[in-house]
């Protein structure tokens, strides 16, 4: 038979008899099918006998594939036709995880094999080559094809219902130890049973694709959880983030040099003067006119005293000359030091500046009221400076941590996916063991 979408041939079927009940049965990949199992009354049979031998008698099928077998369907230009399905099952904690496995044959490619779990769908193939183990130890890892893959899961595995054709000898009942090893979105699988291991690789697949390819019309269930090798929605997160941090960062530094280059930072004023704290409140005094020129810009006044172990606290006021218009400030100093057991040490600091933004231009004062100071320390002298047009850098702060923190943040949507996979494994991150076991 052609296949009249793909132009590939399709073997014709054979009709048998189940030897258990007598129901009919449609042997699809007849020469290439060991067992079959008769959707009547569950009899596993052998399909390479010419009499259907029976292996196992069963009881009445109540598997209902997503999948129907018969249907046909094209995956990466090859036609395919499912044709068995079986449910398998391992138990975890006292609960039940069962997913799905569909057969699917081409006689000139030979088997390709379809799992779902909750709505997630793997493409699987057998290897015809082992993986080379990498380490072992609590986490073992095998390579493949340059991929590392590390352990996910051991558990023994049953089939606990099936429908079609097989290329094995298929009994319900039937359990191999199976390990699965994830490199997401592949995963390889070892089956152990009777001595021999089998190995195979999926790819998580998204369920419409193959629906599409199928040509299904009834919708798949929609994923439910993450899955063992479910792609990670926000591994590339960071990277793109990380370009354009990068691109704003550039755009951030070239902002800041032009600041630094077009900022005059001309000081206006500068003089030195002695604070002495028995004159009290008539300490304060106005200092000489200055001009501050040019467009309205920032104002910084640069406070240095000579503090040791002591503090002086500054009541400073801009005034126009002109206009009476004023802007008062305050600011403290204080700086301490000493030794103990841990060694010397040291707090405060014995500078700070003081910035006024848009001060228009003209002819200003300050007047300066220092105050304050340890008992006992008669005296301080300090340095008072005034520049015009200063270059700032507070706003360059802010615009770092603001492309900073959506850098930071884009990690823990990642990190929670990666969690929740291998909370489902046999090494859960941070150590934790969940009950949700998947396969």
């Amino acid at each position: 038979m052609v296949n009249p979408v793909a132009g590939q041939v399709i073997p014709r079927t054979s009709a048998l008899n189940c030897t258990s009940c007598g129901a009919g049965i449609e042997l699809h990949a007849q020469g290439w099918a060991v067992s079959v199992v008769c959707a009547a009354c569950g009899a596993q049979l052998d399909a390479t006998d010419a009499n259907l031998r029976v292996l196992q008698y069963g009881e009445k099928v109540t598997l209902q594939p997503r999948i129907p077998l018969g249907t046909r369907g094209t995956w990466k230009g090859v036609p395919w036709e499912a044709i068995g399905c079986q449910e398998v099952t391992v138990t975890v904690e006292g609960v039940d995880y069962s997913w799905t496995e569909y057969v699917c044959f081409n006689p000139f490619r030979g088997f390709l094999y379809l799992s779902e779990y909750q709505g997630h769908w793997n493409v699987i193939e057998k290897l015809r080559r082992r993986p080379m183990q990498s380490s072992g130890g609590d986490q073992p890892t095998y390579t493949l094809d340059g991929r590392t893959y590390k352990h996910f899961q051991t558990a023994v595995a049953r089939t606990t219902a099936a429908l079609g054709e097989f290329p094995w000898e298929l009994r319900v009942g039937d359990s191999v130890v199976s390990q699965d090893y994830v490199a997401a979105p592949y995963l390889l699988s070892a089956e152990a049973s009777e001595g021999e291991v089998t190995w195979s690789q999926g790819t998580y697949t998204r369920g419409d694709a193959i629906q599409k390819a199928f040509g299904l019309k009834r919708e798949f269930m929609a994923p439910i959880g993450v899955f063992a090798n479910q792609p990670n929605p926000y591994s590339d997160l960071p990277k793109r983030l990380g370009e354009r941090f990068m691109l704003g960062l550039l755009a951030l530094v070239a902002m800041l040099v032009l600041n630094v280059m077009m900022a005059s930072n001309t000081e206006v004023f500068r003089q030195s003067y002695h604070y002495d704290r028995s004159v009290g409140d008539n300490g304060a005094y106005v200092t000489p006119a200055f001009e501050l020129g040019g467009r309205p810009s920032g104002v910084a006044i640069d406070l240095v005293a000579d503090l040791v172990n002591d503090w002086v606290f500054f009541t400073l006021s801009l005034i126009n000359e002109q206009t009476g218009e004023t802007r008062e400030v305050t600011r403290q100093l204080e700086y301490y030091s000493g030794s103990d057991s841990d060694g010397s040490w040291s707090e405060g600091d014995r500078s700070e500046t003081v910035r006024l933004s848009s001060v228009p231009a003209g002819r200003y004062f300050l007047r300066v009221q220092p105050e304050g100071g340890e008992v006992g320390r008669q005296s301080v002298n300090y340095t008072l400076s005034v520049r015009r047009d200063p270059p700032h850098y507070g706003f360059y702060g802010l615009a770092f941590l603001a492309l900073v923190t959506p850098m930071v943040f884009a990690l823990f949507p990642a990190a929670a996916f990666e969690n929740r996979r291998w909370a489902e494994s046999d090494h859960p991150i941070g150590g934790t063991t969940s009950s949700d076991d998947e396969e």
